[in-house]
């Protein structure tokens, strides 16, 4: 039975993070009770990954009730690629906006008016004819109307309601870091800082660019520098390798950036000098605490169950290439809220949301494959390397790498 709402509805939205932050501020303004559970025991604060702002984001930060103003990140103009000897090989311009997943947090946390609960895992969500229920590790039960499972790629909720999806590692893995602009180099600083950047060493790829540096402060002589290495990195043994700390101890889901053995950190620091524009060496160099990820790929075939819908990262999982996770997280929680807006009942409104973002999640996934298939090539057969490289230019990759388009 369809139910049709008419008291004021209530959503409880799994994930804290800036997916969950964006469906619970739109779903706020348009009337609906909103709590949302984050399993860290506190606030998502200090995470520094670098974000590629689209026109499209900006957009659902405004439906979201955020204030969009020139403190929200950091303004390029120029892309630039450098050889190994750090001399410019080529450069276009194009404007663009980079900002921190610290400075998002912030703004859109702040607009958020519900209630936010850290601490709060959630083992169970369950789907019925009239509501919904949550169940939390301390035995506790949550009714609703709406629960929107936004608890990232490595969704809790997703797995037991698809049990047979899963992550497809890609072949190689990203290195990343921040540096502070004061410890940069005057030489350097000039060549790259106000610069979206790119070194493309044989078999490898790196990118750089200005983020919102401590206290999300984008003023100039304030801000940081991110960076973003793909390696090509065998599943069978070199992953394994890099995921096990100093102690032996297997991190299978992703080894804690401090746990990083020694030897892992000055082995990549020695290929960063090796391989890399002394630029980017200086950055990697200089990078307090290095983390990498492994690549994956993820698709789902439906992102709605009843009164659960799947938004973000916990329904698609796109390479980074195309810098759009947050942008497709906004895109959900806007589709989300139309859709709820538009039917008169949770569930027809979520089979809608679902048939409308299914296909754009297949879309971007499918893109972000086609940017990174030349680091994928690097663990197949000489001829596959070489048809990859002939088709990696430095005008393919700055023209194509995080550019804002319609999917």
């Amino acid at each position: 039975m369809k139910t049709v709402l008419h008291q004021q509805p209530k959503a409880i939205i799994v994930g804290g993070s800036l997916g969950g932050l964006f469906a619970a501020s739109m779903l706020r303004r348009n009337g609906w009770d909103v709590e949302i559970f984050e399993r860290t025991p506190e606030a998502l604060t200090g995470r520094g990954a670098g974000i590629v702002t689209h026109p499209e984001l900006f957009d659902a930060m405004a439906a979201a009730g955020v204030v969009v103003d020139d403190s929200i990140g950091v303004h390029v103009n120029t892309r630039i690629t450098l050889s190994r000897d750090g001399s410019a090989v080529s450069d276009r311009e194009m404007p663009q906006t980079l900002t921190g997943w610290g400075k998002m947090y912030d703004v859109l946390g702040k607009a958020f008016t519900g209630t936010y609960r850290t601490g709060a895992t959630v083992t169970a969500v369950d789907s019925h004819a009239d509501h919904a229920v949550v169940t939390l590790q301390d035995g506790s039960t949550h009714r609703a109307d709406l629960v929107i499972a936004a608890d990232g790629f490595r969704s809790g909720v997703r797995e037991r309601l698809l049990p047979s999806v899963g992550l497809e590692y890609a072949g190689y893995i990203a290195w990343r870091g921040l540096v502070d602009e004061s410890q940069v180099s005057s030489a350097t600083h000039a060549a790259i800082f106000d610069k979206f950047a790119f070194c493309l060493p044989p078999r490898e790829q790196i990118l750089g660019y200005p983020v919102a540096g401590d206290g999300n402060r984008t003023e100039p002589g304030h801000r940081r520098y991110n960076f973003v290495w793909y390696r090509a990195t065998r599943e069978d043994d070199e992953l394994p390798d890099l995921l096990t700390d100093a102690t032996g101890k297997y991190w299978a889901n992703g080894i804690p950036p401090a746990l990083i053995r020694p030897d892992v950190l000055a082995n990549m620091e020695a290929a960063a000098t090796e391989l890399l524009a002394p630029q980017f060496a200086e950055i990697v160099a200089k990078t307090a605490q290095p983390l990498f990820q492994p690549i994956f790929d993820l698709t789902v075939p439906r992102m709605a169950f009843g009164r659960i819908a799947l938004l973000g990262d916990a329904a698609f999982v796109a390479r980074p290439h195309c810098g759009m996770g947050v942008t497709k997280a906004a895109g959900d929680a806007i589709a989300l809220a139309r859709a709820l807006a538009g039917h008169q009942s949770v569930e027809t409104a979520l089979e809608a949301y679902s048939t409308e973002r299914v296909q754009v999640g297949q879309a971007i996934v499918e893109h972000a494959r086609h940017l990174g298939a030349y680091m994928q090539a690097q663990l197949k057969g000489e001829q596959d390397r070489e048809m990859a490289e002939r088709y990696r230019t430095p005008e393919a990759v700055m023209r194509e790498t995080a550019v804002s388009r319609r999917f």
